[in-house]
């Protein structure tokens, strides 16, 4: 039987990213980067496209339990057998040069059989490696990629079934440390780690970090928890925050709405950013604010809707029919190739996020205010044209609604900020009226009267979720009638079993795909703070913990929820639904839980 996407839990080093079963195996990781190719793909195929599973040798099921160590991303999973008990604690150290892949069996009670075994794949589970031994340590070499492998104490190892295999026993209070390191083939060996002091330290350091968290009111594990998954999805060398450490996790099972997930968008770059600031984490938001300024430095015309995670433009999607995909969902694809579309929102998403890195005090960088002037002026000249919008859809472009009234939050913001800031230059008067003209449109073309609801785009009669951000972004107030109907609609017509559908996929028309997707997390959280907005206060909090319920055992949520199979859908775990559950959390508990 395929795992479930939320058995799965989540170990990085802030340079990539590992997933772990609820059976004890690693079945993706990526090295040396988020977006570098897999060298353990059963996640998307079989066992014979990577693992690393380690349990007690005639364990043939799920462990007994799993927790992440309060405050940390280090994993601990436990096993109960006739024999006696045992604990794996995995992790990933923050590197120094090179990543390392820790994992640490201890004894509990009795005295208990491993058995550890090893099948690395690279790219994308098609290649097997050489394996050799060196000096007690085995190493596999393929092309670019060399991984050592070593245990402390030493224990046994042989080749079988083209893996590695080791097989000991431990008794209570009895340990064997694992490390996996990867390095350039053409590379001498990195400086071996200490496993346990990595194990010490990165304990240390993760709860010294959540130390800096501000929020203290209800749901602050949870909340906690949604904050260290956005840390661990943050390249820390360059401050870029992915999706999802994923590719190809399907929003339908058996569908092809598979989509890969590792790099890093502009569509969520405020909310991002409010996080951060919000939550008391200054250094990440700047980070965040640094990346940006250098994605999308250029020619305004180029703008793209995301980026490679050092600010890579180019990603071009293609397939690996080698792997069969997530329960049967094909096809498994790298690179995407909406990196191409037209998407205007995304500079409303820009200029909202600069204007509120100064407004919140950050350092500004002497080009910040010339690269925004560059991007209103050539989106006044650009904003009419239809675009894919928000969604990526691939039926067309239109109207869409939401990327018109991020046009105006473009100009909204060019204006305020030169209110505020006199000494700055630009043309006040002609962005009031840009910003004016935009309003008007979207108001006429927008809205529909007689059903009093907003639209997905122009002259339809479709809702978008996306439209919830209206009164957030200062559109329009909560309280005018438009925006109550609208949030009243969208509940209505795109609600399933008490969760949100972005749009509608009955009509194909409108994103060009077969098939459909679950419910999407982080527009019902924003369901949540528009209800709260709007003063049903109750019913957002009742909202809030029905979506905090969907977390996995261990606090982490896919992009989607099916709420008729009580499945997680889609990449996993998203930034963009923990991203949504702490803003939702600030917006509903901030006066009594942020400090």
């Amino acid at each position: 039987m395929h795992p479930r996407i939320e058995d799965y839990a989540l170990i990085s080093d802030e340079q990539t990213a590992a997933l772990i079963g609820k059976d004890g195996s690693v079945d993706w990781l990526c090295l040396p980067r988020f977006d570098s190719a897999a060298c353990f793909a059963r996640l998307l195929g079989d066992k014979d496209n990577g693992h690393w599973r380690i349990a007690p040798k005639h364990a043939k099921g799920l462990c007994s339990r799993r927790a992440y160590r309060p405050d940390t991303l280090v994993l601990d999973t436990e096993w109960e057998t006739e024999e006696g008990a045992i604990r794996v604690t995995d992790l990933m150290p923050q590197r120094d040069r090179a990543p390392d892949l820790v994992r640490v069996v201890e004894g509990l009670r009795g005295r208990v059989t491993v058995r550890s075994t090893l099948r690395l794949r690279f790219d994308y589970g098609s290649i097997v490696p050489w394996v050799r031994k060196s000096h007690g340590h085995r190493v596999a070499v393929a092309g670019p990629d060399s991984v050592w492998l070593r245990s402390d104490p030493a224990v046994p190892t042989w080749g079988e079934d083209f893996g590695t295999h080791s097989e000991f026993t431990v008794e209570e209070g009895e340990k064997v440390a694992f490390v996996l390191t990867w390095h350039p083939s053409h590379e001498p060996r990195p400086p071996m780690i200490d496993p346990y002091k990595a194990l010490h330290h990165s304990i240390r350091d993760w709860r010294k970090w959540v130390g800096h968290c501000r929020f203290d009111g209800p749901y602050r594990d949870t909340v906690v928890r949604s904050l260290i998954t956005l840390k661990a999805l943050t390249h820390r060398p360059t401050g870029g925050i992915v999706a999802a450490p994923t590719t190809s996790l399907p929003e339908e099972p058996g569908g092809v709405r598979n989509w890969d997930y590792r790099y890093c968008w502009l569509r969520d770059s405020t909310l991002t950013l409010n996080v951060g600031l919000s939550a008391g984490y200054r250094k990440e938001a700047e980070a965040w604010r640094d990346w940006l300024l250098r994605a999308v430095a250029g020619d305004p015309a180029d703008l793209q809707i995301m980026y490679g995670i050092a600010g890579e433009r180019r990603l071009p999607e293609f397939e690996v029919p080698w792997l069969s995909g997530f329960a049967d969902s094909v096809p498994v694809r790298i690179g995407n190739q909406a990196v191409e579309q037209l998407q205007l929102d995304v500079y409303g998403e820009v200029m909202d996020t600069l204007a509120l890195a100064r407004e919140a005090g950050l350092p500004t960088k002497p080009h910040m205010w010339a690269i925004q002037v560059a991007l209103v002026e050539w989106l006044r000249s650009a904003w009419r044209q239809p675009d894919e919008g928000l969604w990526e859809v691939r039926g067309g472009r239109r109207h869409f609604v939401h990327s018109k009234v991020m046009v105006w939050v473009a100009a909204d913001r060019a204006v305020r900020t030169l209110e505020r800031n006199p000494e700055l230059e630009g043309d006040l008067d002609g962005w009031r009226e840009f910003r004016d003209e935009v309003h008007r449109e979207v108001v006429e073309k927008g809205y529909d009267p007689e059903r009093n609801t907003f639209t997905q785009s122009y002259g339809s009669r479709e809702l978008d979720a996306a439209l919830l951000l209206i009164p957030r972004v200062g559109f329009l107030p909560p309280d005018d009638p438009r925006v109550v109907g609208t949030i009243d609609a969208i509940r209505t017509e795109l609600s399933h079993r008490g969760f949100l559908r972005r749009y509608s996929t009955d009509e194909a028309t409108v994103d060009g795909l077969p098939g459909s997707e679950g419910t999407f997390l982080a527009c019902s959280f924003w369901l949540a703070e528009a209800l709260h907005m709007t003063g049903r206060k109750q019913e957002a909090r009742e909202l809030f913990d029905r979506l905090v319920g969907l977390t996995n055992d261990v606090g982490l949520l896919a992009e989607e929820y099916d709420p008729v199979s009580g499945r997680q859908l889609g990449n996993f775990p998203q930034a963009f639904s923990h991203i949504g559950l702490v803003n939702t959390a600030l917006a509903l508990y901030g006066a009594d839980g942020a400090g």
